[in-house]
C-alpha cells in the first residue's frame, strides 16, 4: 500500500471511487448520505487509527457501532487500502489480520475470513485492483494477486496469481480470455462474464458422448451388414439353383 495520507483525503477518495464504479451513483451528497458500504469504510478508517494508537476498546466499540448501522463487520485491526468500495454494503465480513490493497471492490456477502485459532496472520491478503463478487468467501492467510477477479459465491482457499479469475467451490483458477477494460480509471465490473470450468467440462463431455454414440452406431451398422449379408446371398443362390 502507498504512504498513508490524511484521513479526510482518504475519505474523499473513497467517496469519489463510488461514483466511478457504481452507475447508480449520481452526486457526492447522495453517496455520502445513502451508501452503507461507504459509511462502514469511513467508520473503519477512524477505528483503525484508534487501534494503531493502542486504543483498542474504543476501536472495537466504534467497529461494533458501524456493524450495527451498516451490516458490515470490519475488524479495526484490518488494513484497508485507498479507494476501497463495498457495493450495497450488506453482510461483508473482514477479519483482524486481513490486508486489502488499493482500488479493491467488494460486493455484498463477501467474507475475508480466517481458518485457524492460532494467533498471527489468519486472514487473506488482497492485492490492488481486485474485484470480489457477491457471496464469495476468501479464507485463510492466502494471497490474491493484483488485478484478480473472484466470481460470485466462490470459495477460495489457495493463492490466486495476479490478473487471474477464480470461480467455483472450491475456487478454480481460470484464465479470462477477454481483455479487461480500464477506461478513465474505471475497472471492468462485468464479473458475471467469466469462464465456467464446470460448464466447459460438461460441454466437452457431452460432445465426446455424442461422438462415441455416433461411432458406436456406425460400428453396429457395419457389424450387422457383415452378419446378415452372407445369409441373404446364400438364399439367393438357393433360389437360383
Amino acid at each position: 500500500m502507498a504512504g498513508e495520507p490524511g484521513l479526510w483525503g482518504v475519505v474523499g477518495e473513497d467517496i469519489a471511487c463510488v461514483k466511478a464504479r457504481d452507475p447508480a451513483a449520481r452526486h457526492k451528497v447522495e453517496i455520502l448520505l445513502t451508501y452503507p458500504g461507504l459509511h462502514a469504510v469511513i467508520h473503519h478508517r477512524v477505528a483503525h487509527r484508534l487501534w494503531r494508537r493502542g486504543l483498542r476498546f474504543p476501536a472495537r466499540v466504534l467497529s461494533w457501532f458501524a456493524r450495527l448501522v451498516t451490516n458490515v463487520d470490519i475488524h479495526p485491526g484490518a488494513r484497508i487500502g485507498r479507494r476501497f468500495f463495498i457495493d450495497h454494503g450488506a453482510g461483508v465480513v473482514i477479519g483482524e489480520t486481513a490486508e486489502v490493497g488499493d482500488d479493491v471492490t467488494l460486493y455484498h456477502g463477501v467474507t475475508l475470513g480466517g481458518t485457524s485459532w492460532s494467533p498471527g496472520k489468519r486472514h487473506p491478503t488482497i492485492g490492488s485492483g481486485v474485484l470480489i463478487g457477491a457471496g464469495a468467501k476468501v479464507l485463510g492467510p492466502i494471497e490474491v494477486g493484483a488485478g484478480a477477479r473472484i466470481g460470485a459465491n466462490s470459495v477460495v482457499v489457495e493463492d490466486v496469481p495476479p490478473e487471474m479469475t477464480v470461480v467455483g467451490i472450491p475456487g478454480r483458477v481460470v484464465r479470462d480470455p477477454r481483455v479487461r477494460r480500464r477506461t478513465a480509471g474505471r475497472i471492468d465490473l462485468d464479473h458475471h462474464l467469466i469462464p465456467d470450468p464446470v460448464g466447459e467440462a460438461l460441454t466437452l463431455m457431452l460432445d465426446r458422448i455424442a461422438f462415441l454414440e455416433a461411432r458406436l452406431a456406425h460400428t453396429q451398422g457395419r457389424l450387422a451388414a457383415l452378419l446378415y449379408e452372407p445369409e441373404a446371398e446364400d438364399r439367393d443362390h438357393g433360389r437360383l439353383g
